[in-house]
């Protein structure tokens, strides 16, 4: 790999690279509220069984040796962002006892402890930019606690650091070698890639310019509060499980019309927000895994990157009319897909404001169970 060794504060032996484009987005919305932990991924797993904690903490080093992006942090070089890599980290695996509390008592406070370590922030400047905790609730009753800042991190790796994290801890518990094949690259190797290669997208720019041309409407949703004048980030989940019959017509719809299942989805979703808005110009964003070389299948990192899909609902089409659209939409969307978010509203210049993000409003993701 090929990198500069990092000037000012890092230590000697730590190298710095260029930023991919979606860490330079998180990087600077964190500049704007520092401290804050609306960018960690926290996830909380349960492990049933006997476990062995000082085995589970060695298997979660040798991850961490494996991919550098775990021993990352970020600084500032001629006013622009760099990755930091260092050459090693030590991650403890503390464990809070609570077997000896009743099970629902034990429940109640595994689940205020995750949700403490969710809200903890971190500092981008420091090492580690992730934290493990075991909750033992029994001999046999585990709940594994990650929490990982998004800049180094995406959904796609938290079923890599799983799997990784299964087959090392079973191979060093049963005495076998733990040495899993070696990254044919690291993620500061893609970041170079991809800094190189955007300069090769004025074709696909273009398209951008003309796809997202004219006035961009902001979504005016019903709500009953209005949009504060400073994005606060305030928000709950809902929850809701969809039958399965419904899943299979709608698997049914999108190959009789020759869509996939995400198009049909998403021309549901712009549907309703039309229905409560009345707008017919509708945008919405959508994560993509940005994992199209073969070399990133198994790389922890953030490769996840935005598209935005606008909707056109004018003239008042059937839904079969609008999914067709969609349709052609999302192709054309898809194979300009290379081009960063951060690049096309520099290039757009939309009206700025603190209330809410540029381009978009709200957004729209399929994801499979990892």
């Amino acid at each position: 790999m090929a990198g500069e060794k990092a000037a000012g504060g890092p230590p000697a032996e730590t190298f710095a690279f260029p930023v991919s484009s979606a860490q330079q987005r998180l990087w600077f919305l964190e500049q704007f509220q520092p401290g804050t932990p609306i960018f960690n991924s926290p996830v909380a797993v349960r492990m049933d069984g006997p476990l062995d904690a000082v085995v589970l903490e060695q298997a979660i080093h040798r991850i961490i040796h494996r991919h550098e992006i775990l021993r990352t942090s970020f600084d500032l070089q001629n006013g622009l962002p760099v990755q930091v890599v260092a050459p090693s980290l030590t991650l403890k695996l503390p464990v809070s006892d609570l077997s000896s509390l009743p099970p629902a008592n034990g429940e109640a406070e595994a689940r205020r402890l995750a949700a403490d370590e969710a809200r903890r922030p971190f500092d981008l400047q420091r090492l580690p930019l992730l934290r493990v905790k075991l909750l033992r609730l029994s001999a046999t009753r585990h709940v594994f606690v990650l929490t990982v800042h998004h800049i180094i991190f995406d959904g796609w790796s938290l079923g890599v650091f799983f799997r990784e994290l299964a087959t090392i801890y079973e191979r060093l518990r049963a005495g076998k070698t733990a040495e899993l094949p070696e990254p044919p690259i690291q993620y500061a190797d893609f970041a170079v890639w991809q800094q190189e290669g955007i300069k090769l997208l004025d074709k696909e720019l273009a398209w951008w310019k003309k796809q997202l041309s004219g006035r961009l409407p902001t979504l005016e949703l019903p709500t009953d509060r209005p949009r504060p004048a400073v994005q606060t980030y305030g928000g709950a989940v809902e929850s809701l499980a969809l039958p399965a019959e419904l899943r299979d017509a709608l698997q049914a719809l999108s190959q009789r019309e020759g869509v996939t299942l995400f198009m049909t989805l998403l021309a549901a979703f712009q549907t309703l927000l039309h229905h409560y808005t009345a707008q017919e110009d509708v945008l919405v964003g959508s994560p993509v895994a940005d994992r199209n070389l073969t070399e990133t299948e198994e790389l922890i990192g953030l490769f996840i990157y935005t598209l935005v899909l606008r909707g056109d609902l004018s003239g008042n089409p059937t839904f079969r009319e609008f999914l067709g659209r969609v349709r052609k939409m999302a192709v054309d969307a898809y194979a300009n897909e290379e081009v960063p978010f951060d690049r096309i509203v520099e290039e757009l210049q939309p009206e700025r404001s603190l209330s809410h993000s540029p381009l978009f409003q709200v957004m729209f993701a399929l994801e499979r169970a990892p």
